[in-house]
């Protein structure tokens, strides 16, 4: 464990019970949402379907249809 965590526990195990448990349901789903993430990204189709959104904002930039081009325009 690294100093920092070692200190964040340890700042976290003086809060009230119930303070404790809202970090830990936090912290766990943080971690289980960073997980997803991973495994979503490290598909073969992902790359594909990233691409294929960049490319839409784009588009959709170039012909003034987003909130950037509005503000711009």
């Amino acid at each position: 464990m690294t100093q920092l965590l070692q200190k964040a526990f340890e700042t976290a195990a003086k809060l009230p019970q119930e303070e404790q448990d809202k970090f830990a349901r936090f912290l766990l789903a943080e971690l289980e949402s960073e997980r997803q993430w991973t495994k979503l990204f490290s598909r073969s189709e992902s790359e594909d379907l990233l691409e294929g959104l960049a490319d839409e904002a784009l588009a959709a930039h170039r012909a003034g249809r987003n909130q950037l081009g509005a503000v711009k325009g």
